[in-house]
Formats: C-alpha cells, structure tokens, sequence
C-alpha cells in the first residue's frame, strides 16, 4: 500500500483528513506561491485554473514512487477581485468590509500525484452570500477571532465565529473549509490507500 502525504501546512485541512480517519504525513511545500500567482496572473489564468494549477505544483513538489501526494489551494473570487489570506488585521478589516453583502466564490483545488505525474484532481467552487453586517459587529468580530483572520482565505473561519459571516452557503461545506474532502476519499479508496 502506498503512503499518503498532504504537502499544505494548513491546519484545516490536516484536522479534515485526520477526523476522516485518514492516515497521512503533513509535509508542506516549500514554493513561492506569491510569485506562481503573479505569473498565472500575468497569463490570463482564472481563478479556477490558478487554484488547480497551484494544487498541482504542490502535489508535484514532494512526489515519489511509492508515495500519493496531496496538494490543495484555494482561490477566493468576488466581483472579478482575488483574494489572498490577510497579512495583518487592518487588511482583514478591508477584505471583509469588501466582502460583506455580496456573494464570493471559493475555488477550491485538490489534486494527487505519484512518481512525478497528477493521477487525479478536483475542482470545487461553493458559493458564498456574506450578510451586511454592521461596522460594530465586524470590529468586535475581528477582536474575537484575533490571529484567526490571518490564517484563511477571506479573513474567515467559516467553521467556527466565521460562521456569523454569512447568510447562506451554496456547495460544499468540506470545499469551504480548504478540501473537496469526498472526491478525495473516493479516489484514496480506489487507489487501495483506504479499505472499501
């Protein structure tokens, strides 16, 4: 049977793959994803394809023979803007009052390599309606959720105070959080990696 790595630091996605009972390593990737966006930019890539594409690269970056690599990302869209996590809690401020009352999407990308090659991937894109919160609530949310802010996309977790965000939620709800977590489990069964 073939190991399973998550090349991703993400803690998000480790605690999904760890809940699922999913044995792995978490190995994460060493690339400079600031300058592969810049350049997909740069080509005219969409938000989707950029997310596909880096997941690629991150599966790609540790993959062997004997070994199934996991890559991910996640590419936050909304009114033709893309977003990054926040570096800081004013620009967590300024994305979220960005985003707030209006519907984002979350292209969310995992794919597998092994012995150099993607075998498989997915794409998924849920659909975000944020409520039009009032300044008041976004400051004390931001102070709630403190160092928070800066760990996703869009300056949110959705599983957790992030939640109060939102009035509704199209798609989902793994592919949210930073993993088509399903799609995944298919393949790893398919692959022999989990017992069917």
């Amino acid at each position: 049977m073939a190991g399973l790595v998550l090349a991703s630091g993400s803690e998000a996605r480790a605690r999904l793959l760890a809940q699922a009972g999913v044995p792995f390593v978490a190995c994460p990737s060493k690339l400079d994803e600031d300058s592969l966006r810049t350049a997909m930019k740069k080509e005219g890539a969409s938000p989707a394809q950029m997310a596909e594409r880096l997941a690629e690269v991150k599966a790609l970056s540790h993959s062997a023979a004997d070994t199934f690599v996991i890559g991910a990302d996640q590419i936050l869209e909304c009114d033709g803007e893309r977003f990054d996590k926040a570096s800081s809690r004013d620009e967590a401020l300024e994305a979220l009052r960005f985003l707030r009352g209006r519907t984002h999407s979350l292209h969310t990308a995992v794919c597998v390599a092994q012995n150099g090659v993607v075998v498989w991937g997915a794409l998924s894109s849920p659909r975000l309606h944020m409520r039009a919160f009032s300044d008041a609530f976004l400051e004390d949310y931001v102070r709630r959720a403190g160092d928070a802010v800066e760990t996703s996309v869009g300056a949110y977790e959705y599983e957790g105070l992030g939640a109060q965000l939102f009035q509704s939620v199209e798609g989902d709800y793994f592919s949210v959080l930073g993993l088509p977590l399903l799609p995944l489990l298919d393949f790893l069964r398919r692959a022999s990696v989990l017992e069917t």
